[in-house]
């Protein structure tokens, strides 16, 4: 319906758990919600965990997607729109609308965003040209694929460690490379990772280029305290610096925090009235599936307060 405005109660942006929550809680309170996702199926960052899921109360999962096609079953018998692979051109928040690429416009009372976040880049030479192709998403599951590998993993939090830990399992040889001098993840996780004999340690080290022809053969390391360059052999390369809030089609139109997270009041409600903001894009201090869930319901249940005054 190219040029028409589609108009709703609520337009939800993102399909993970915050956006579900939100979408199964406006069904439930009887407000007309649409949920836009940009990719081809739902789940956002549930699809990319790929441990098991023994924290959220009331659920065990064999990983994110396990825990994903709860939530989805959940949600067959209630009734709101979902839009798949739905990009947005643009948002104009001030007047709650949201244009896609397909040139589709829709409009609501209120706006409840939930994008998530993604996971940080090198930006270096070779990241996008190998992803797939030597450069790994996850240790928990491609362990097996790294069996008698040499491996790369970069970052000094708790997920690098742990990833260390994990492909140490089946690779020949894990080497962490880390740019500060001191790891900030937990004491457990670095004595377990300084005791094992088949990780190598690098601090104050970063990687300025990945190398090879099909697939990864070689990182370019550049020592920072000495300025040293060296060329390291190396099968695989796991990218774990941090995440950033997905964000950037905001900026300038929200009140966000020094990182870029969007800043909510207990309502979930923006410095913008009638425009919500739930999960990990508005939860730097404890990102959680069950943080996500919350604030999904919190918001919609502001929204049903918010309908009133509109």
């Amino acid at each position: 319906m190219t040029k028409m405005e589609m108009k709703f109660d609520v337009i939800i942006i993102g399909g993970g758990a915050a956006g579900l929550s939100a979408a199964l809680w406006c069904d439930d309170l009887k407000i007309n919600a649409l949920l836009l996702e940009r990719e081809t199926e739902l789940g956002g960052q549930l699809l990319r965990v790929f441990n098991p899921i023994k924290n959220h109360l009331g659920i065990v999962a064999k990983n994110g997607r396990g825990l994903r096609d709860v939530f989805i079953k959940q949600l067959d018998n209630h009734q709101f729109t979902v839009r798949l692979q739905s990009e947005s051109a643009s948002v104009d928040l001030e007047n709650k609308s949201v244009t896609l690429t397909s040139d589709e416009t829709f409009s609501a009372k209120a706006v409840i965003i939930a994008t998530g976040v993604s996971r940080r880049k090198l930006n270096v030479e070779g990241e996008e040209k190998f992803k797939d192709k030597g450069i790994i998403e996850s240790g928990k599951r491609d362990v097996k694929l790294m069996k008698d590998k040499n491996v790369c993993i970069v970052g000094g939090g708790d997920a690098a460690l742990e990833n260390a830990m994990i492909l140490s399992e089946s690779a020949s040889c894990v080497t962490l490379i880390h740019r500060q001098k001191d790891f900030r993840a937990r004491a457990g996780f670095m004595g377990q990772v300084k005791n094992n004999q088949k990780v190598e340690i690098l601090t104050e080290t970063v990687i300025r280029k990945i190398i090879g022809n099909e697939r990864i053969e070689a990182v370019e390391l550049e020592h920072l305290k000495t300025g040293k360059v060296e060329k390291k052999n190396t099968d695989a390369v796991l990218i774990r610096i941090g995440v950033k809030p997905n964000t950037e089609f905001l900026h300038g139109q929200i009140d966000l925090d020094e990182q870029g997270y969007i800043k909510t009041n207990q309502s979930c409600e923006t410095n913008i009235a009638g425009v919500f903001a739930i999960g990990d894009v508005a939860n730097r201090i404890a990102p959680t599936v069950s943080g996500a869930v919350g604030t999904g319901a919190t918001a919609a249940k502001a929204i049903s307060n918010y309908k009133l005054r509109i």
